[in-house]
């Protein structure tokens, strides 16, 4: 079969594009013959049909690079994303979730039957069911300055950690949105990576330690390579995965199931899961 996942002259569009898992995507979905609208507040340096700076901290730009992508859109990849330290709590949540979320809506408009979002979200998102409630209320915000109204008026319950709530936010959100795009034929879903080679591993190694991080490594015994996440997202994004919506994919070497048959130490996750129940 030609054009085994259906990519062949379609429209998508890729943010974080300038680097890692976003970098990998964009350069997968251009050899299997997609158009690809790059997104990032770098340059990137995949060979795309358009690469276009945003800045997801910011209403009005997210708005103006929506405006200028022509219709129809058949997937969205929201791969930007930023680590928390050294960036802000605050500029972390904003574009890990926020910024990403008003940038798909705005992309939703001009998404057709079939067409679909993909989303990487985190390995550092397990236990986010616990806190369904909180989150939901997030969730329910209307736009991007009603989420930043909620933010400020919550920073109790999240600023513990930026990186990790976005992640338990991002989860949620899949299962969330999906009731409603999938009325409109559009597919939602979202892989949670393992620790990963980019770009951003030192800032989680420096803020976490190398030791820490490595306990979240799965059997499979390593890190991953960007393009093992790519990959998973891009299938997720397919239209042969028509039957795939509002689910999230553990893409992480084995992590969560060993983890949730009590086969792989990882203290830090019961640390981390008793740090979010004292503060949300």
């Amino acid at each position: 079969m030609e054009d085994v996942l259906g990519y062949k002259g379609k429209s998508v569009v890729v943010t974080g594009a300038a680097s890692g898992m976003g970098q990998a995507a964009a350069q997968i979905l251009v050899d299997l013959g997609a158009r690809v609208t790059a997104l990032d507040i770098n340059p990137t340096t995949v060979d795309v049909d358009r690469a276009l700076t945003i800045d997801l901290r910011d209403r009005a730009n997210i708005e103006t690079v929506a405006a200028s992508i022509d219709g129809p859109v058949d997937g969205l990849f929201s791969c930007a994303g930023l680590p928390g330290p050294p960036f802000s709590e605050w500029d972390t949540i904003l574009v890990n979730f926020v910024g990403a979320r008003h940038l798909a809506e705005q992309l939703v408009p001009k998404m057709a039957d079939g067409s679909s979002i993909s989303v990487i979200s985190s390995s550092a998102a397990i236990g986010w069911q616990d806190h369904i409630k909180v989150i939901t209320e997030l969730l329910e915000t209307d736009g991007f300055d009603a989420a930043v109204e909620w933010l400020t008026a919550n920073e109790k319950k999240w600023s513990w950690s930026g990186y990790a709530y976005s992640k338990y936010i991002i989860d949620a959100w899949v299962g969330w949105w999906y009731p409603e795009l999938g009325r409109k034929g559009i597919r939602i879903n979202a892989i949670n990576p393992g620790p990963t080679e980019t770009a951003m591993m030192p800032a989680f190694q420096d803020l976490m330690g190398k030791e820490t991080v490595d306990q979240a490594i799965g059997p499979v015994g390593r890190y991953s390579t960007p393009e093992e996440q790519a990959w998973p997202l891009v299938c997720l994004g397919s239209p042969r995965l028509s039957y795939v919506g509002g689910e999230v994919l553990w893409t992480d070497g084995g992590w969560n199931g060993a983890m949730t048959m009590g086969r792989h130490e990882a203290k830090w996750a019961d640390t981390a899961a008793g740090e979010m129940s004292k503060n949300g």
